[in-house]
């Protein structure tokens, strides 16, 4: 089908499988997460563009929320309205949060979840390769020109050298870009890519270039809509004094709007919160959230949901754990659907500014030095198993190299950049490979 001539989108089942294959696999954190959407929306399906995935990406990273989530529905509504929107977030977050669910019930009953590592322990090292192509393939792509390779490399160095929070390091380049947009210009690289013909979304919007205004209507609709249903229970709970679920409303709520950065920004003040001045669950137990989170699909965010259960359990056992685990998915990715549906309408009605396009190609510069430290990170975690401060660093110990952990990196490695196998068929064979490793480990 020549897609210039006659660009028809993708129907909603196609949409719908597409969607729960980015959750199904959604694996490492949100480095490894857009990788996953990239691979799949961007270069498998030629669904979208390179650069509306970028200009996508950079208004998520400056949402509070998982920016991956937020992207999924970003992209799912220019495709398909609200309705696809709606579908491609809530999918995104399903799977993990159903995994979730179990593993809280399993802990709060068990004390420990048996196998869970070793199930997940091969993923994570293939996850790490995926991540690694993603930073490649965005870099390439991304950094076009002197300006906005310093700026990346400074926003590596800020967060891993100088602990510069998130925020800081997005809204700095924002600036940047806003005050120096011809810096940041991208020259030679339309909305179709370098090469070949546009993606189906570019070619359908050049025949229709009014469509995200119509689709604005009802994304500003639904995303009020959002807002109230997010805030409406919370009111009531408090209202009705309900406990200790009023205070797992009102929590969870305020991190929604302050978590920027994704999980890893508001962590700490979480622990301490839930450990010391609520006292829901021990620090042990938190940890052991966080673990759950890492190695399960969705969002790191999760980890909420790990903690709200563990409240609920302590109060009312398995059918408060339950009701606070759905309470805190509730208040915690509605508004997530609002930032979009009230946001993404703007933005695209903003692409031709060049200030706003020079801001937002500064924060893709940023936000690539950001995946970069991600992957690092992530990286020296799946690979080593202690890490010791040295200064503001975290540096590994080098006796501590998971032998098994590299073996299975290395062998996705060649699977993925040598034999280009698919990404379900290189997950696959490295699930069961760190299965048998832990196997015969212990």
């Amino acid at each position: 089908m020549d897609t210039r001539s006659t660009p028809t989108l993708p129907g909603m089942g196609e949409a719908f499988r597409l969607w729960a294959r980015v959750g199904l696999l959604s694996f490492g954190g949100p480095a490894a997460q857009i990788a996953v959407m990239h691979r799949e929306v961007v270069e498998e399906r030629h669904w979208v563009s390179d650069t509306r995935f970028l200009h996508a990406l950079n208004f998520c990273t400056l949402l509070p929320g998982p920016e991956a989530m937020q992207l999924a529905t970003y992209l799912g509504w220019l495709l398909h309205g609200v309705k696809g929107g709606v579908i491609a977030g809530a999918l995104f977050v399903l799977p993990g949060a159903l995994v979730m669910l179990a593993l809280s019930a399993l802990y709060a009953l068990l004390g420990e979840v048996p196998l869970v590592e070793g199930l997940f322990f091969g993923l994570k090292a293939a996850v790490l390769v995926l991540v690694v192509q993603a930073v490649h393939r965005l870099a390439t792509r991304a950094l076009r020109g002197t300006p906005s390779r310093v700026l990346a490399f400074a926003a590596f160095l800020a967060l891993f050298l100088l602990n510069i929070p998130f925020p800081i390091v997005v809204l700095a380049a924002l600036g940047l870009g806003f005050l120096r947009p011809a810096w940041f210009e991208a020259k030679g690289h339309g909305g179709a890519g370098a090469e070949g013909p546009p993606a189906l979304l570019d070619a359908l919007l050049a025949t229709d270039p009014d469509r995200p205004r119509r689709l604005a209507r009802s994304a500003w609709r639904a995303g009020w809509a959002c807002l109230l249903l997010w805030l409406a229970p919370v009111a009531l709970l408090l209202l009705l004094g309900s406990e200790p679920y009023g205070a797992i409303g009102r929590f969870f709520s305020i991190m929604a709007v302050v978590t920027f950065g994704g999980a890893y920004a508001a962590l700490a003040y979480v622990a301490q919160a839930a450990v010391e001045a609520y006292g829901w669950l021990s620090a042990e137990a938190m940890l052991t959230g966080l673990g759950l989170a890492e190695t399960t699909p969705g969002p790191l965010i999760l980890v909420l949901q790990f903690v709200g259960f563990m409240a609920g359990f302590e109060h009312d056992g398995m059918r408060g754990g339950i009701l606070a685990s759905a309470l805190t998915l509730w208040v915690t990715f509605l508004p997530c659907f609002a930032w979009i549906f009230l946001g993404a309408p703007f933005i695209e009605q903003m692409r031709g500014s060049p200030s706003l396009a020079g801001a937002l190609a500064a924060v893709t510069a940023a936000v690539v030095g950001v995946i970069g430290q991600l992957a690092l990170w992530f990286g020296l975690h799946v690979l080593f198993a202690e890490m010791r401060k040295i200064g503001p660093l975290d540096v590994p110990v080098l006796s501590s190299i998971d032998v098994a952990a590299l073996i299975i990196a290395l062998l996705a490695a060649i699977a993925v950049f040598r034999l280009r196998l698919g990404t379900a068929t290189v997950l696959g064979i490295a699930s069961i490979g760190g299965l048998a490793a832990r196997f015969a480990l212990h």
